[in-house]
């Protein structure tokens, strides 16, 4: 069983209400959300946008590894409407953003997924809630190793 913790955005529609369906499918597919963040209303971040955004964290524990664990995000995130960033690479309003912050204390760069996640520390709306639900984080970011067999 793995800790894993995620990021929790949406800046359009009902936010509130986005960030909890999206952690009811969240507990159905990837596992156990043993601890919740606040939530936090926050500027959009690496672009310009009108809407604010509501952010929140979760602490899961999972039986999924890292891949699978992305795919089953990324499909929670397509079915709640998300689109990715546009053709040009530039961020956009979301529904719904789900970012894997942290798993366990592996460390992890593929085409498709980079653990711990590379931004985390420079983003207030991660940090805050982050924070609130584990306080060690930045011991676990610089504890993260390739050292886990990636199977």
């Amino acid at each position: 069983m793995a800790i894993v913790y995620l990021a929790l955005g949406s800046n359009l529609g009902d936010r509130e209400a986005n960030l909890a369906e999206a952690t009811k499918k969240i507990e159905g597919r990837v596992g156990m959300v043993s601890a919740r963040s606040s939530l936090y209303q926050t500027k959009p971040w690496g672009y310009r946008s009108p809407h604010d955004y509501i952010n929140a964290c979760l602490r899961v524990e999972t039986d999924l590894e890292p891949l699978p664990l992305l795919l089953a995000t990324q499909a929670i995130e397509r079915e709640m409407g998300r689109t990715h960033k546009t053709v040009d690479g530039q961020y956009q309003d979301r529904v719904i953003d789900i970012d894997i912050l942290l798993y366990d204390q592996l460390r992890l760069e593929t085409p498709q997924l980079v653990i711990p996640h590379p931004l985390m520390a420079e983003r207030d709306f991660v940090t805050k809630p982050l924070s609130e639900i584990c306080p060690q984080w930045r011991e676990l970011l610089s504890r993260a190793s390739l050292s886990r067999p990636l199977v």
